[in-house]
């Protein structure tokens, strides 16, 4: 479009992010007439409550009930779609493709089930589908992957994606709070829902990692297919002692390149407090990503909140204003639904080191047995910390000792603490905790 054209946009959903983007659309109007050049117009407000918009203080005039008349109005280009959810939010996607509008979402739940059907939908219809809001709010990661990083095979991501499951991991590493606790500070600051269990159960993480991982590996991703561990059943102890280790717990939304296909995984890990992923505290999102030229670069924001989340919609609506939305969309290889499937690895064949915690008997020979175990499946120790236990709890938790070990593939991690468990001196169920190393920079 020239400097004098105009983009009519229409809004369906003026919730917390809707209505950011309806004020950035009317309130900055010079700060994007100054740079973009095209004018973005916003034509329609589509919503069944307006009263955030009405709070928002935006044009009343504005506000629809009718979608159809709204998303096949002649003067509109493109369609943003802000309800969430992938019920209704799929069918006012599919309708405005349909009517050969591009859309702009932030819907990473709907894009990680059905983003390959709506890309190709898209496709059939001479349309572009952008969504940059999707995966870590005001942070452009997917420009960083789709434009600055296009001459790399990125090998690996490590991503804090979730800003509630930040927040409430760094109350429990800085603050002692037990999960619990953190939990209901988190709902008591607005940070996470009443029910939070898309959140917390990794869930949010694992539709974020799918839609980056098929941009970044230029395959499709099957959604059902990542394992998935959220962080509601993390015990304080383990905090404890990992960070006695060294070490930061995080959740961790990962993809790696193996020699025989790629590893993906939500769950949380250990992660040196020297990386720089340690460092993200609070409701922060950030991701590292490794490419082969590059090594490793980091991305690091607001990753949820109305303005952020809103920056990146108004990001994508200037970019289908100017055309490169629809460029990328049409000329790059990395969109899924020109993909081949990638091999995902089951979690039972990823390679890591791990953090064990085994309830033990306080009697000699005990870590001798354990090492036993471990040496039968081909798992090296690498160290052992051992606590001298509370009276108390002596005789029926038993004694904490916590071993690391070097690389190790998963599935003999889990058949040795089958095997831990069932020994007499245990006392209680052992944990696995993941423990994330920098991945190996080019040389």
């Amino acid at each position: 479009m020239s400097r004098s054209e105009t983009l009519g946009v229409a809004l369906v959903g003026c919730g917390t992010v809707g209505s950011a983007v309806a004020t950035m659309l009317t309130r900055d109007q010079e700060i994007l007439r100054a740079r973009l050049g095209p004018h973005l117009a916003l034509r329609h407000i589509v919503d069944v409550d307006f009263s955030r918009a009405q709070a928002a203080g935006l044009d009343q005039g504005l506000f629809r009930k009718d979608l159809d008349a709204a998303v096949t109005d002649p003067a509109v280009g493109v369609v943003v779609e802000l309800i969430g959810g992938v019920t209704v939010a799929r069918q006012v996607i599919e309708k405005a493709l349909e009517a050969g509008k591009c859309v702009v979402t932030a819907n990473k739940a709907l894009l990680a089930q059905h983003g390959v059907e709506l890309m190709a939908l898209a496709r059939q219809h001479q349309a572009a589908l952008a969504f940059e809001a999707s995966c870590a709010g005001g942070i452009p990661i997917i420009r960083a992957i789709c434009d600055g990083l296009i001459a790399n095979r990125i090998d690996a991501i490590y991503g804090i994606v979730n800003g509630t499951c930040n927040h409430i991991l760094t109350a429990m590493t800085q603050r002692g709070r037990t999960y619990a606790q953190a939990l209901g500070e988190a709902q008591q600051a607005g940070l996470a829902e009443a029910d939070p269990a898309l959140d917390v159960s990794g869930t949010d993480s694992a539709h974020k990692l799918a839609i980056l991982a098929a941009l970044a590996f230029g395959a499709k991703i099957d959604l059902a297919a990542i394992p998935v561990y959220g962080i509601d059943h993390l015990e304080p102890c383990d905090v404890v002692f990992g960070g006695e280790l060294g070490y930061v717990v995080k959740l961790l939304a990962i993809a790696q390149r193996q020699d025989d296909g790629v590893g993906l995984r939500v769950r949380p890990a250990f992660i040196s407090k020297e990386h720089p992923l340690a460092w993200v505290s609070g409701p922060f999102n950030a991701v590292s990503i490794y490419g082969h030229a590059t090594g490793h670069t980091m991305y690091y924001g607001r990753g949820a909140g109305g303005m952020p989340t809103a920056s990146a919609v108004v990001a994508d609506l200037a970019a289908v204003a100017m055309g490169t939305a629809q460029r990328a969309f049409d000329h790059l290889a990395v969109w899924p639904d020109r993909a081949a499937a990638a091999k995902q690895l089951p979690i039972e064949a990823v390679r890591s080191r791990y953090y064990l915690r085994v309830m033990a008997e306080d009697a000699p020979g005990v870590l001798a047995q354990v090492a036993a175990v471990l040496g039968r499946h081909r798992i090296s120790i690498r160290s052992v910390l051992q606590h001298e236990p509370l009276p108390a709890a002596e005789d029926a938790a038993g004694v904490p000792v916590v071993i690391t070990t070097h690389q190790a593939v998963e599935g003999n991690v889990r058949a040795a603490l089958a095997e831990v468990d069932a020994l007499a001196v245990i006392k209680a169920p052992s944990v696995c905790i993941g423990i994330v190393e920098e991945y190996p920079e080019p040389l």
